[in-house]
């Protein structure tokens, strides 16, 4: 299902272009009652005739941290740049005592032509007390219902992310580098992904890894670096420490690609686990041994440094800190290459604006799950 395309279909200028944002008495817009949502939309688009409505998704981002709508209403206005939606913010205090419900509309808008506004229209919600039910029937009540929901999750799943939630949703946005409780949170997405009513799931540490796996790719393109995959010893991957699951997702995708299987001291500590080193030991295709480790380095970016290597052979693939490419080489003997590839984003509100892009069901993230979830565990954190 392809779920959102770029603005200039609809005649929407680029990046660069003059934006406003209308109907704002606060940063999140203009406060309305909940029941007169949609009276209010629809006095928002009489104001004037020049501003066009567009959407072709509903995006909703839900986080439980205070303070989120303003940082997610900044977030949206840039996505709206190159996605036609219509947006719903959540933020819910689920420890709060009493239960309410406030509501703002506003739309972000960009220029076509120097002439005409194509808009995209926001909704906020603040929900504070227990509020499942409300989570579903109010919000859900002010989605476009033709279109698809994209539902992105900020911070650790909590008790609202059960079946009535999710059998709505077309493809569900998580980051599992920000989870406290990586294995119970992964316990849940299986159970969600099991359910008869197919869901895309898009982990944010899995697109993370995407200019990494394809420059590693393209690297693996050389015919000697394809002869030399059987003789690889070992490899090392260095992260920043609150992107683990971004290392463990790209060493799990590369022993799923080649074959690897789990080594039988896998859930043994090859180097031991010492603060920010850990090991882990695999099996290649022909039975060799091959050793993994990952390096956590707090100045480095999300990825920093993959290094493959075998006895005459070896690929590094580098990242400097706020480096926008990576740095690739290949030796195999004396045959050695050098070049550059992009980095990719690490900041979540640019990684939706990619995955939004791409599309898919994103069914090689679901093959290398397993594998992932068995690193995970062989080193719990």
């Amino acid at each position: 299902m392809i779920f959102c395309m770029p603005m200039a279909i609809i005649g929407v200028a680029s990046k660069g272009t003059i934006m406003e944002t209308i109907t704002m008495d606060s940063q999140f817009g203009q406060e309305v009652p909940v029941s007169g949502i949609d009276k209010a939309l629809r006095q928002l688009w009489q104001q004037d005739d020049s501003r066009t409505n567009a959407r072709l998704i509903n995006l909703a981002v839900y986080s439980e941290t205070p303070g989120s709508l303003a940082k997610n209403s900044e977030i949206v206005r840039e996505l709206t740049r190159e996605h036609a939606c219509r947006a719903v913010l959540i933020e819910m205090d689920r420890a709060a005592q009493d239960a309410s419900i406030r509501a703002w509309i506003t739309a972000h808008c960009h220029l076509s032509g120097g002439k005409k506004s194509v808009c995209c229209e926001q909704i906020a919600f603040s929900l504070t007390g227990v509020s499942r039910g409300r989570l579903r029937n109010t919000v859900f009540a002010h989605l476009s219902s033709d279109l698809p929901l994209i539902f992105w999750w900020q911070g650790d799943l909590s008790p609202i992310f059960e079946e009535r939630l999710y059998s709505v949703i077309d493809r569900f946005v998580f980051d599992s580098s920000d989870w406290t409780n990586p294995q119970k949170s992964f316990d849940a997405i299986d159970a969600a992904i099991a359910t008869p009513r197919p869901l895309v799931v898009q982990d944010l540490a899995w697109t993370r890894t995407y200019h990494m796996r394809l420059a590693i790719a393209s690297l693996f393109d050389d015919p000697l670096a394809q002869q030399s995959l059987h003789q690889i010893q070992k490899i090392e991957i260095t992260h920043h420490p609150r992107h683990r699951n971004t290392g463990l997702l790209l060493l799990a995708w590369f022993a799923q690609q080649a074959a690897w299987v789990s080594g039988t001291e896998l859930a043994m500590k090859i180097d031991g686990q010492h603060g920010n080193k850990e090991g882990f030991a695999f099996d290649d295709a022909m039975g060799h041994p091959v050793q993994a480790t990952l390096v956590a380095d707090e100045a480095a970016p999300a990825l920093a440094l993959v290094r493959i290597a075998g006895e005459h052979f070896e690929i590094v693939i580098e990242r400097a800190s706020h480096s926008s490419h990576l740095h690739l080489r290949l030796r195999v003997g004396e045959h050695v290459t050098d070049t550059l590839a992009p980095a990719g984003a690490d900041e979540a509100g640019e990684l939706i604006g990619e995955q939004l892009a791409r599309g898919g069901k994103n069914s090689l993230f679901r093959k290398v799950l397993p594998q992932f979830r068995e690193l995970l565990a062989a080193h719990p954190r």
